[in-house]
């Protein structure tokens, strides 16, 4: 099951936010959470909420063992942990191999559960918080399969740690305005999925797909089309995370924070998948000697993490070419070979300094997106030197920038970037009965956006989010 699909929209969320409004104590309240979160997960597969238990005991009893100061809790949460996932991610591997020597398994255990490897990960940070400090455990099973299975966050985070979730157990504000605040939020994100996302991957999906068709427009269209569509459905799929948490009285990490408005690789990080560079500088990069060798072992250090974030994302090579790419930008900018500071000293300085980026990051993904390494080069080939137009051509790229498609595809670009945060500010310097009225507007066009994505899924259908199959 998806945020955005009927039966949750329609029937899994309205009967749960009825059923957790009745119930009165808040012990009630968690344990309302816990069945619907396990219910949630089942909704994918049987094997899949195997997979969820499984997890929940062998990182619980590893956080005992933690508890208890044993030095192999830790090593082993890794091994574990990492090692169910890579069964997974790297199933394209060992499969075959086990074809080969006649043994078979059923389709579903070759299946990747959505979200897996973030409540592996999480159970990773679990273990070695525990292992730090014994009061960042609990020796309850109940409380840690809560924090694995808690629905808003399981299919793709945010990645949460379990002394933040753990707090908001026991005493946590709930009240109607925070409720709707946080539907507000799921709709925003719900829109950003199904109407910006939605159109900007129809128009990747082409491009990427043209053939003998491509030139440079198709190609730097499809590559900015997939940027926004990327940036739109997991900033997406965050709003909606943090919306369905508020509503229920949970705080849930921020996860972007207008990444496109970076102006270097290492600004980007700190604005894209905030919780996953978080878990990554805790867990790996700071473990290795972050930055605490001096600057060729730190830049060695950067590249190594992006490598494995790369890795994590997929098997396929495109993905360690896209986290080496990045990883390489980044230790260049620690060791001022990129010295970004410098270029934004003056007005084209600063211009220079987001154009890199933007084109650092784009080039990035379009690797990212491909099927293979050698599709990634084609398409990077054809924006570059794919100035030989043909019928062909002016054909598909008629059919793919039709008015709707443009005017989307414009005001994604615009949303991308912190223009809203700029016009609240703006807002707040008004008079009070104006603001008033804003806000008002707010809820009305809130409605008007939930209407239009009821819309968008009966025409378009359901399409998953993008990061749930990492």
């Amino acid at each position: 099951m998806y945020y955005d699909s009927i039966a949750f929209l329609c029937f899994f969320l309205p009967v749960l936010l009825i059923l957790e409004a009745l119930v009165k104590r808040t012990r009630g309240k968690n344990l309302l959470l816990l069945i619907a979160g396990l219910l949630f997960y089942s909704f994918g597969s049987f094997h899949a909420l195997l997979l969820l238990l499984l997890s929940a005991v062998v990182n619980w009893g590893l956080g005992l063992l933690a508890m208890r100061e044993k030095k192999a809790a830790v090593p082993l949460a890794v091994l574990l942990n990492i090692g169910i996932l890579a069964v997974y991610r790297y199933s394209d591997v060992w499969f075959p191999v086990l074809s080969e020597a006649g043994v078979s398994l059923p389709a579903a255990a070759l299946v990747m559960p959505a979200g897996l490897s973030f409540f592996t990960f999480k159970g990773i940070s679990y273990v070695a918080d525990v292992s730090r400090r014994k009061e960042a455990g609990s020796r309850r099973f109940t409380d840690v399969l809560f924090y694995l299975s808690f629905f808003p966050q399981i299919m793709a985070g945010p990645l949460e740690r379990f002394e933040a979730f753990r707090s908001q157990l026991a005493v946590r504000e709930k009240t109607a305005a925070r409720t709707a605040c946080g539907l507000r939020r799921f709709i925003l994100g719900l829109a950003k999925k199904l109407i910006f996302a939605g159109e900007a991957g129809a128009v990747a999906n082409v491009a990427f797909s043209a053939g003998t068709a491509l030139d440079a427009r198709i190609a730097w269209l499809g590559a900015v089309a997939y940027c926004l569509q990327l940036y739109f459905d997991f900033s997406g799929y965050s709003d909606m995370a943090v919306g369905l948490g508020e509503a229920l009285g949970f705080h849930s990490p921020e996860n972007f924070h207008y990444p496109y408005a970076a102006a270097s690789i290492t600004d980007f990080w700190r604005r894209w998948h905030i919780s996953l560079s978080s878990w990554f500088r805790d867990y790996v990069y700071i473990p290795l000697g972050g930055n605490r060798r001096g600057k060729w072992r730190t830049a060695a250090n950067k590249f190594v993490v992006f490598a494995l974030c790369g890795l994590w994302h997929g098997a396929g090579f495109t993905f360690l070419i896209w986290g080496m790419w990045h990883g390489l930008l980044s230790a260049l900018e620690s060791l001022r070979i990129l010295d970004v500071q410098r270029w934004r000293k003056n007005l084209v300085g600063r211009v220079f300094s987001h154009v890199y980026l933007m084109l650092a990051v784009c080039l990035g993904f379009v690797m990212f997106r491909a099927e293979s390494a050698a599709e990634g080069l084609r398409m990077l080939t054809s924006m570059f030197t794919g100035f030989s137009f043909t019928a062909e051509g002016d054909l598909l790229l008629y059919g793919i920038c039709g008015s709707y498609t443009i005017l989307i595809l414009a005001v994604a670009a615009v949303l991308s970037l912190p223009v809203l945060p700029a016009l609240q500010k703006r807002l707040a310097l008004l008079p009070k009965r104006v603001q008033g009225v804003v806000e008002g507007g707010s809820w009305l066009a809130s409605l008007c956006l939930l209407i239009l994505c009821f819309a968008a899924l009966a025409s378009e259908g359901f399409s998953p989010f993008i990061y749930a199959q990492f």
